[in-house]
């Protein structure tokens, strides 16, 4: 289920369950600190909130529904709301303590929001928990996700674990709902450089601490950047594991005012060019772009000059664009103006950068790259 060496595995299965007691710090309304000693719980749910109020009820009824057994707190951090959602959190605090769900509240009041990677790092930073589940307030958790994620966890303790999500409204997003739910284990992988993003998604995530505190702290740019993504390449860089509980535990919902919206695409495509080169290009002596259109284009004109060196040939299946036989870099200061040969994918040869999208060829693309037999993430990687 995990990329994990299994040895490393085994070796992490016998944690101490058992640590001892530590300090945790919780900011008062006023934003002074108290240090409160608590003994550690099993599992911190963590939960950023910013004008969430119309959802928080269902949310929290879905933490108060689990039948995880062991010991939960759930830490909110409000982002400065300007709604009454601290004042619903606190409503629910009876109801929570009632299922033995110790409750930490904090938050501030300053003029604007400082993001959520700043609110995830806070709520984190007055938690105790050995594990951290990661919630929305604007999604539902389905009763068995504590439960079944932890156990994946405790199991692979250096990975990012996720879980299948329902999307709703129903139809909204529908590739990329089935592009999160349909991913192989070995996809987990080899798809991190699409612009999807995150092949296990934010909203679904589950860790220890130890994993977290290795990675570091998510970014505290705030509004328009991309903190899940950073913090999902980071962890890959420190040679994390990536997992799937292959069950729906989540009701993930889309809405216009989710902070993804607030990234644009270019942010986005700089950090997976820039990951892809780290990771992929260079490793390799050559490749071959997949798609002379537009997107592969662009990918080439983004490349640093040592990775542009290396793309021997753009391929396609449009015969308009390969009777053009070349394409030439027309920004380019070097003379002459670099040209790359456009083929037919028949004749190209691998390794390849995929820059079409995936599911929108009606299984043209992946007809075409299983009758070259190509293994994924060694012959070619995708990155539309």
């Amino acid at each position: 289920m995990s990329s994990e060496d299994p040895e490393q595995r085994d070796r992490m299965s016998e944690v101490d369950m058992n640590p001892p007691k530590r300090l945790r710090t919780a900011e008062s309304h006023t934003g002074t600190e108290l240090e409160v000693e608590k003994s550690t719980v099993d599992v911190s749910i963590i939960m950023p909130v910013y004008n969430a109020s119309c959802w928080l009820d269902e949310c929290l009824q879905a933490i108060v529904d689990q039948d995880f057994t062991g010991s939960m707190e759930l830490s909110v951090f409000d982002d400065a709301s300007t709604d009454d959602s601290r004042k619903v959190v606190e409503g629910w605090r009876e109801k929570l303590e009632a299922r033995l769900i110790s409750v930490v509240v904090s938050g501030h009041c300053s003029p604007k929001p400082r993001g959520v990677g700043f609110a995830k790092n806070k709520a984190i930073s007055q938690s105790c928990g050995q594990y951290l589940c990661f919630q929305d307030a604007d999604d539902i958790m389905l009763p068995q996700r504590i439960r079944l994620q932890y156990d994946a966890c405790v199991l692979h303790q250096n990975s990012l674990i996720g879980c299948r999500v329902q999307r709703v409204p129903e139809g909204s997003t529908e590739r990329y709902t089935r592009w999160i739910n349909t991913l192989s284990q070995h996809q987990l992988i080899t798809q991190v450089y699409t612009s999807h993003g995150p092949t296990v998604i934010m909203p679904t995530w589950f860790c220890s601490r130890k994993w977290y505190l290795k990675v570091g702290l998510f970014d505290e740019g705030g509004k328009g950047v991309p903190e899940d993504l950073l913090f999902f390449y980071q962890s890959l860089r420190q040679g994390g594991g990536l997992s799937r509980v292959d069950e729906c535990l989540l009701v993930y919902r889309y809405h216009e005012k989710a902070t993804t919206h607030s990234v644009t695409e270019e942010t986005i495509w700089k950090l997976r060019v820039d990951f892809l080169q780290e990771r992929v290009l260079s490793q390799w002596e050559n490749f071959t772009i997949w798609n002379a259109g537009k997107q592969g284009r662009k990918l080439y004109r983004c490349l640093s000059p040592i990775n542009q060196k290396k793309v021997k040939a753009f391929c396609d299946v449009d015969e308009n664009k390969i009777q053009k036989g070349f394409y030439t870099y027309e920004e380019s200061k070097e003379r002459p103006k670099p040209k790359i040969p456009i083929l037919h994918y028949k004749v190209a040869s691998a390794p390849f950068i995929i820059c079409v999208k995936l599911d929108m060829t009606g299984g043209i693309l992946e007809e075409n790259l299983n009758s070259l037999q190509l293994k994924e993430g060694i012959d070619f990687c995708h990155f539309n």
